[in-house]
């Protein structure tokens, strides 16, 4: 057992060795004539002096954390967990960010050839996204683990351990939210512009907006999303293991004890398993001759599947392996189900959100036969199109909670610890694949970029119509991972707060007094804690989508001043070129502005009440996991329902472009946008910040 550490190294070493073999891929294939390579060169610039700054003005927040954090909780090593997390995190967006602003003109270079060449190419541009978050996450939680737990062996290892996790969150915050209102600014004020005022195509060369747009594509779909999974990949593996350390009190010298090192190391074991699975899945994704989205959704889900199925043998291989010893546990069958059990579930609800997010379901094609009666139908029947699928996924997630608690029950024992620590083990399961989920995922903004591409090069238009269908696979599987997030989010958060109330009881202990968390409902303070929980992820999404409506009133403002001021450019005459770094300017600064506020509200708000009393505080979590789950489901679904319902007639139904009904889809759409990729992608960051924040700080609510 004492080796699964450094086993788990280096299956995040040959993660990472994956991601730099797919570099090496995707930078030797053709970038396309010079115009392609010059807007390339545009968006690769705007990424990346959006990301310096952001990461410029996020430093001084996690330098002020790593400060706090020893002060405050006694802790004096925690600041090197937490700033390795934090760097960790945006070295990860930092890489997925610089391959896939250059994967995008050679995945339109590769169009021209066909999906066959064009979809392997975009894969492998966002598996080094997947396997650099994966990797770099495995490798610095075993690592921390390592140093602080096996090799130092201090008395407050696994406190520090945690702060990683804090860390990762850290950046996760202001990456997705700073990177989410950047590119829907950009999205929304080119979409309203453009499409409905000007009447010219997405992605048109003469709108100014659109060099913004793509580089939104990187910064909050790329570099933030991958913070995102970090993060979630990251508390994931983290919960089970605080759980297990203040739940029986553990020290470092207690780590190695024989029931105590299997519980400390199954997580580990069954990320080091996911990981595994994940770099076989990979090579098993494939190109196709057909355009048809559903051949093109198989041939990309491919690569899950394989990594799922070999995940499933794995990690019920460990579970003989960790628990057959019928001296110290049950039933060895019972943590490896709840692993699948959490694993299936996640896989549930990206399949809740594929059926309400494709064109070859119901809901998406309900909401284009409502766009014929205009824009108020087409947002009525997107909004209930979300609030459905929340039902769908809020019974999974239900179901997959008690199978993991019955499954840890039948282990460890008929135990409260047993059962939450099964839920914990069903969040590593979850989000085990990360690297092929995240691979998956960020192939959607290198798919879009490269239909953007396309349309700004004037290439022949049957190249766009491959880029079309591998961009409306992209919103599907962007919807599919935002899944497999918040359910994670779900499990991981549940895990926490429990590792926040044994927290909380031994550092009463410590100080000589009994203490015991209170969630009696009927308890005014608790009461009052529900409802500000119940009330922090309204609140958050209404100032993220503000910041989106702010940043985008300025961007429309300025395409209009351009279209209006600037001769020739509305009529596309030759040789008349738009100001996009203009547009660039604008999206940077109001997104970097507008980021703080909420980024503020995750961690405060929860250290003011936790000091003022911590059963309103355990209250206040409760309430804000479960609505912030809630409208994380609501708004990626309904989102990226408007969204392809869009596309859908973009494509021929309903009169196809121009048309009555494709303004009142634009109109759905811009709503979706900061709905999927702003306000609700941060649901998930938002409650795990919260608890993740609680649990580091709960010695010092004492």
């Amino acid at each position: 057992m004492q080796a699964i550490p450094y086993i788990a190294l280096v299956s995040a070493l040959a993660a990472l060795a994956l991601a730099a073999f797919y570099y090496k891929n995707v930078s030797s294939a053709p970038a396309g004539n010079e115009r392609m390579v010059s807007i390339m060169k545009q968006i690769q610039a705007g990424a990346r002096a959006f990301l310096r700054q952001e990461y410029t003005w996020v430093a001084g927040f996690v330098v002020a954390m790593a400060i706090l954090i020893p002060v405050v909780t006694g802790v004096a090593l925690s600041f090197v967990s937490y700033l390795l997390g934090a760097a960790l995190s945006a070295g990860a967006g930092y890489a997925g960010m610089t391959v896939a602003t250059m994967a995008n003109a050679r995945t339109t270079n590769a169009a021209i050839d066909g999906p066959a060449k064009a979809l392997p190419l975009a894969f492998r541009g966002g598996a080094v996204m997947g396997f650099s978050v994966a990797g770099l996450s495995l490798l610095g939680l075993t690592f921390t683990y390592l140093l602080f737990v096996e090799w130092i062996g201090t008395n407050d290892a696994f406190e520090i351990f945690t702060a990683f996790g804090l860390g990762a969150s850290s950046i996760a915050l202001f990456a997705r939210v700073g990177g989410g209102i950047y590119t829907k600014a950009a999205d929304v004020g080119g979409d309203l512009v453009g499409k409905v005022e000007a009447g010219i195509p997405e992605d048109d060369p003469r709108n100014p907006a659109t060099i913004a747009d793509a580089v939104g594509d990187n910064v909050g779909d790329v570099a933030g999303m991958g913070a995102d999974l970090f993060e979630s990949y990251s508390g994931s593996i983290i919960a089970p293991v605080a759980l297990t350390a203040f739940s029986l009190g553990l020290t470092a010298d207690a780590a190695s004890h024989d029931w105590n090192v299997q519980l400390l190391m199954f997580p580990i074991a069954v990320a080091f398993v996911g990981m595994i699975a994940a770099i076989i899945g990979s090579f098993a994704v494939r190109g196709g001759d057909s355009s048809e989205v559903k051949a093109l959704a198989r041939q990309l889900h491919r690569g899950t599947t394989v990594a799922m199925f070999l995940t499933v043998i794995g990690t019920l291989i460990m579970g003989g392996v960790f628990f057959g010893d019928a001296d110290l546990f049950e039933a060895w069958y019972g943590l490896p189900l709840s692993v699948i059990g959490g694993l299936v579930a996640g896989w549930g609800i990206g399949k809740v959100a594929e059926i309400w997010t494709s064109d070859h379901f119901k809901p998406v094609r309900r909401i284009a036969s409502q766009a014929e009666t205009g824009p108020a139908t087409t947002v009525l029947s997107g909004v209930s199109a979300g609030m459905v699928s929340v039902a769908a996924s809020v019974g999974l997630i239900a179901v997959g909670v008690l199978i993991a608690y019955w499954g840890g029950q039948q282990t460890l024992g008929d135990t409260t610890f047993g059962g939450v620590y099964g839920i914990a083990v069903a969040a590593v399961g979850m989000l085990a694949t990360t690297g092929v989920v995240v691979s998956v995922d960020a192939y959607g903004p290198i798919a879009d970029n490269a239909g953007g591409i396309a349309e700004m090069s004037e290439l022949d238009p049957s190249v766009r119509e491959v880029t079309d269908a591998l961009d409306s696979l992209g919103n599907t599987t962007a919807a599919i991972a935002k899944g497999f997030a918040v359910g994670s989010a779900a499990l991981t958060a549940l895990a926490l707060f429990k590792s926040f109330e044994v927290a909380l009881t031994s550092a009463a202990a410590e100080e000589g007094r009994d203490f015991a968390l209170s969630l009696d409902v009927g308890s005014v303070d608790v009461f009052i804690g529900l409802f500000l929980g119940a009330m922090v992820p309204f609140l958050f999404a209404a100032l993220t989508i503000d910041a989106v409506g702010r940043a985008a009133n300025k961007m429309i403002e300025e395409v209009r001043r351009q279209f209006r001021e600037i001769p020739g450019l509305r009529e596309g005459t030759p040789g008349v070129e738009p100001d996009s770094a203009a547009c660039v300017g604008i999206s940077t600064r109001g997104s970097l502005r507008e980021m703080l506020a909420p980024g503020a509200l995750a961690v405060v708000v929860p250290l003011v009440i936790g000091f003022i009393d911590v059963d309103a505080l355990g209250g206040f979590l409760a309430g804000a996991l479960v609505t912030g789950f809630a409208l994380a489901i609501f708004m990626a679904n309904a989102g990226g329902a408007w969204d392809n319902a869009k596309k859908y007639i973009e494509a021929g139904a309903h009169g196809g472009k121009g048309s009555d009904p494709h303004k009142a889809a634009v109109v759905g759409d811009t709503v979706g946008d900061p709905f999927k990729d702003t306000a609700g992608p941060s649901m998930n960051i938002l409650i795990k910040v919260m608890t993740i924040v609680s649990l580091v700080f709960a010695s010092a609510f004492v």
